[in-house]
């Protein structure tokens, strides 16, 4: 068996083998995981994300950083997702262990309601990678509330008409809907109730209100109220007819075809010389003689 002191010797050999490996892999493992390694931030340091602040129809500027640690050039492709952004150079090559700074705007859209938004920066390379930064968007200016209501016609069973959101705040809009006849007389009467739709600032809808059991025979006065919160409403009505037009021709039909009876029957009486000379019954008709 080998001596105290040669144990030791050969233990101390083999820590020191063991702590050289140790301090080889700890100089070599960070070199051979930023050789692939590439990050997204924004430019300057110092903020986990983006912020801008503006008014509809503004354009705000701020700067994106690619930071290439590793051993070899890396290419990506900028995009933009949530809110309008612009690079200035959409495609970029970083060189190794290097960063390439790349402005861009964001751009706030006109007649969007005052609010807070939020978007993405995303980068992607060639394999496929990518990566992010988010970007917080407040956009400024007053809220205003205004709807109105257009377009309104009856068409058989059905009420049409159109919803438009002239603020600058999302509406979920109420509607009644009232209708009357001749004298005055109720024929509809539906209380406000929450439609199924939220609209933007600037954007109008397409809606119908059944009525399955309007008038046969009436004239009639529609008048649609279209209410949201902080004061936003609007009226607007039509007027409309109900004629039953099957009755209708049938009644002229039947008048048109007394006529040509009549007609035959004094036609008759004129082309026979031996006639009845005509009673004063049929002189009241009218006829020409």
């Amino acid at each position: 068996m080998p001596s105290a002191p040669s144990a030791r010797s050969a233990a101390r050999s083999a820590a020191r083998v063991l702590g050289l490996a140790a301090l080889t892999l700890l100089a070599t493992a960070p070199h051979a995981a930023a050789a692939e390694g590439w990050s997204l931030a924004p430019a300057g340091g110092g903020r986990p994300s983006f912020y801008a602040e503006g008014t509809p129809g503004s354009a705000l500027q701020d700067t994106v950083s690619v930071t290439n640690s590793g051993g070899h050039p890396v290419t990506v492709r900028l995009t933009g997702s949530g809110v309008p952004v612009t690079f200035a150079e959409p495609t970029v090559r970083v060189p190794a262990r290097t960063r390439a700074d790349v402005p861009f705007t964001v751009t706030v859209p006109a007649g969007v309601a005052p609010g807070d938004r939020t978007g993405t920066l995303v980068a992607k390379d060639a394999d496929g990678r990518t990566a992010t930064a988010r970007v917080r968007l407040r956009v400024g200016g007053p809220a205003l509330s205004a709807l109105t209501v257009e377009h309104v016609a009856v068409h058989g069973d059905r009420i049409t008409y159109e919803l438009v959101n002239r603020g600058t705040t999302v509406l979920a809009p109420k509607l009644a809907v009232r209708a009357h006849g001749l004298f005055g007389r109720v024929l509809l009467d539906r209380t406000a109730r929450t439609l199924p739709v939220r609209l933007a600032p600037g954007t109008r809808t397409e809606l119908s209100e059944p009525w399955p059991g309007h008038p046969a025979l009436d004239a009639v006065d529609v008048r649609l109220t279209a209410t949201a919160a902080d004061g936003a409403h609007d009226t607007a009505g039509t007027e409309a007819r109900f004629v039953p037009w099957g009755a209708v021709v049938g009644v002229a039909g039947a008048v048109t075809a007394g006529a040509a009876v009549t007609v035959v029957r004094l036609r008759g009486r004129r082309a026979g010389q031996a006639a009845e000379p005509v009673s004063m019954d049929v002189e009241l008709t009218g006829a020409a003689r």
